[in-house]
């Protein structure tokens, strides 16, 4: 049971897919394990199944298994042995024409990135300056039509002149 919370807890932190069988194989390992307690509390089943497991593995995974399968697999292996040169001469290629096609493709998207950047700065200086000369013209319109009563329209008309130089500087950097 921890194995298996285990595995799903390691599975959901690396966004890894558990496989269905996986799922199956560990339920009946945990129904196995249970019947298995019910029948002899003290049981402990990787105790148990220690033995048989170490002898599977070195049926399938140990020495004589890896020597078998390279004995079944040597004609195959030997009838390709004489092309073994030409196919790392092409491999070499293939990976320097991988090499070629990433820096070019990388210099593509410096490229691409240096734009968007610069695009993405003329956005803002757009922004800005709409913004600069909408003030502008808001208190010069509002200093024209004597809508500020007792302020200073001197100053009134002095920021909104500055605001619009500002918004014509910003507009011609973009």
């Amino acid at each position: 049971g921890h194995f298996l919370l285990n595995l799903f807890t390691t599975a959901r932190q690396f966004n890894m897919q558990v496989q269905p069988q996986l799922v199956l194989l560990q339920k009946t390992l945990l129904n196995i394990e249970g019947l298995g307690r019910q029948l002899d509390p003290d049981l402990d089943l990787w105790t148990t199944a220690k033995p048989f497991m170490e002898r599977w593995m070195k049926q399938r995974y140990g020495v004589e298994a890896t020597f078998k399968a390279f004995a079944d697999h040597a004609p195959e292996l030997l009838a390709n042995l004489p092309k073994l040169p030409e196919l790392m001469l092409s491999a070499g290629d293939r990976l320097n024409s991988m090499e070629r096609q990433l820096r070019m493709h990388g210099h593509a998207l410096d490229a691409l990135q240096e734009s968007q950047r610069k695009k993405s700065m003329s956005w803002w200086r757009v922004t800005l300056s709409s913004g600069l000369l909408l003030a502008g013209l808001t208190i010069l319109g509002v200093t024209t039509f004597e809508l500020l009563g007792d302020i200073n329209k001197g100053a009134a008309f002095v920021s909104g002149v500055a605001c619009c130089a500002l918004a014509t500087l910003t507009w011609r950097r973009s």
